[in-house]
Parts: structure tokens; sequence; C-alpha cells
């Protein structure tokens, strides 16, 4: 510490003063800061911004129950007994499929991907998305296969009628074309009736055999010959194993050879973007179980079925077919009538007594 040791005296007021170099700064300090408190400006009160308003996308849509919400599922409680029911109101999305839609590929820019990163209400879409990933038992599908083989629902009796029935997503994935291009399901849909199966394992690409290959259903290919141009049939083989997905591409030459040529650009290898959410909304809650479904033009979905086909449900699939290939011819359209194999003579009878 430095002292002043002599007097001084002021010119003006006439006072002795000896004060060390500590308390002078000490005090100027101070001085200061109250100085600079008192001056400091008060921040101007901004009033908060208004939230924009939510746009329709983002306004809550009521809840529908779902038809299916007693069927077994991969995920969740584990059911002891369950009997199929008809499917009495219609499955889908509720917004018309468009190419490029459910590719898998994250497209969003930086931006958007921090938006959401902070966004709590998708924070706790993608939790539950991935609590139902983590608590799916991996063997949960394969148990529900002892419900009637894993039949989910019953086909409809009639088909759905047009302004209360939903559509059916767009998928992208491989065809059995050399070009090796990944392309839409929505190009190929449109504008036709289709017969769409879905499978995922051998087991369930013979259950949609049951209702759409030609030596069980041969009413269905002989209607589908008679309008060729306007009904179809579309396979899609939904592999999200990338090993086994490998596997289809190296086997696709085998594949070509046991399909017509103009066939191949109606079988696709679908790899992403077939989410979970995207199966439930279409019935399909099992994953190694084929299903069936019958699109009209606008992708609709107008009549479907699940598992091994029972009972009158081929005939079911087949008058679906025909009432909306007449929708579209706008006439009548013929059904053609069963094969039924004609009873052989009794070769016994047939000899005269002696």
């Amino acid at each position: 510490m430095i002292v002043f040791r002599t007097s001084f005296r002021t010119a003006k007021y006439g006072i002795d003063a000896a004060t060390c170099m500590g308390c002078q700064w000490r005090a100027f300090g101070t001085s200061y800061r109250q100085f600079a408190a008192k001056r400091a400006p008060k921040p101007k009160s901004v009033a908060p911004a208004p939230a924009p308003a939510p746009t329709p996308a983002e306004k809550a849509s009521p809840s529908i129950p779902s038809p299916l919400e007693d069927a077994p599922r991969a995920y969740g409680k584990s059911l002891d007994e369950f009997v199929p029911k008809p499917l009495l109101r219609p499955i889908g999305i509720p917004y018309p499929p468009q190419p490029g839609q459910n590719s898998g590929i994250d497209t969003r820019s930086i931006k958007q991907r921090r938006d959401d990163f902070v966004d709590y209400n998708k924070h706790l879409a993608r939790r539950k998305e991935l609590t139902h990933k983590v608590a799916s038992p991996y063997f949960r599908e394969w148990s529900n296969m002892r419900f009637s083989k894993g039949k989910t629902f019953v086909a409809p009796p009639r088909i759905f009628k047009s302004q209360f029935s939903l559509y059916f997503p767009n998928l992208q994935g491989q065809t059995l074309l050399p070009d090796k291009l990944v392309k839409d399901t929505t190009p190929i849909l449109a504008k036709k009736i289709s017969v769409v199966t879905i499978f995922n394992t051998r087991w369930a690409e013979n259950q949609t055999a049951t209702f759409t290959s030609e030596k069980n259903n041969p009413q269905l290919h002989e209607l589908l010959k008679s309008n060729e141009g306007i009904a179809q049939t579309v396979q899609i083989n939904m592999e999200d194993n990338w090993m086994k997905a490998w596997l289809v591409r190296l086997f696709m030459p085998s594949l070509r050879k046991t399909m017509p040529k103009a066939n191949w650009g109606r079988y696709f290898l679908v790899r992403r973007g077939f989410t979970q959410e995207l199966q439930e909304l279409i019935g399909l809650l099992n994953t190694k179980v084929g299903y069936t479904y019958v699109l009209d033009g606008e992708c609709k979905i107008r009549w479907a079925g699940s598992g091994l086909s029972e009972g009158d449900e081929k005939e079911g699939l087949v008058k679906a077919v025909a009432q909306l290939v007449q929708e579209a011819r706008k006439g009548p359209v013929s059904i053609p009538k069963p094969i039924i194999d004609a009873p052989k003579p009794n070769k016994k009878a047939a000899i005269p007594a002696v």
C-alpha cells in the first residue's frame, strides 16, 4: 500500500488530505458502478410474437378406431385366443398417394433436422416408435401364426363403396426389369384395376397364391385375360433385411423365368419406407403372413384378404374384380364360371351283364 506522508493544501478549500491509493481506487470503483446503474437505460418490454396458426396438416385429426383393434400384433400384450372377424370397415391411408412418398430417404435440410430435433411433440412420436421396436418380441409374429395360421381378418362379403374407401400407400422398390431402377408403385396402380399381393417369406407368398394363382383361382385369370389393359396383378416383396434383399436381387434372373415378361415391371422388391404405421393402416399386422388387396383406378382399397383363402373368399375376390371392371367399362361384365371336373364314367357299370 502506498501512502502519501506529506500533507498538501488545496488552493480552493484549504483542506489537508493524506489518503492511500487503494482507498482512492476503491471509492472510484464503487461510485462508478453506482453511476452506471443509475444511467443504464431500461430495456423496452417487447410483446411476445403470436404463435403461427396451425396448418391443415398440423391440425389434430379425430382419432378413428381401427377395425382391427382386437387383432394380434407384433407388440403389446400377447393374446391367448383370437378368431378372425370379417373386415366390415375400409382400411388404408386417408390421403391420395403420390410418387416419391415413403422412399425411406431423409430429404430434410439441416435446419429442418435441427427444428425437428428440438420439437418435443416429434420427439415423443419418435420415442413411441422406438419403444415399439424395442418392445417387440422377435418371435411374436411367428407365435401369432397359431391363430388360424396367421389370418388377421376374413375378407369382406362385398366391396367397399368408393366414397368411403381409403387409399393404398405409395411404395418404392426395384422391379424385375433389367434397368435395376427404383420405381414407384402409384404410376403402375393408377387408372387400372389391380390385384395386389404383399408377402415377405415363401410361406406368405404361398398364402397369397391360394387367392391369385392360376391353379387355385382359374376364374380370376380368365377374367384378367379377357380384360387385359384394364385389370392386372401386382406383387410386392417387402424385405427390410439387407441380407435377404441381396439374396432376392441375386436370384432375380431365375424369378424372371417364372413369369411372363409383361409382369416384370409389376414385381417390386421394397427395402425401406414401408413403416409399421403404414402397415397397420392397411391391415398388415403380421409381416410373416401374405395379404391380398383389390384396388380401383384411384388406388383405393375396395377389397382385402389375409392369410390362406377360406370358404368363398376366392369367389368374393373374383366378384370384386368383375364389379370394378364393370364400373371401369360402364357395362356388364361376364364372370367366368368355375371349372368343375366332369365325373369319370364307371367302367364296371359300362360292362353289360352276361
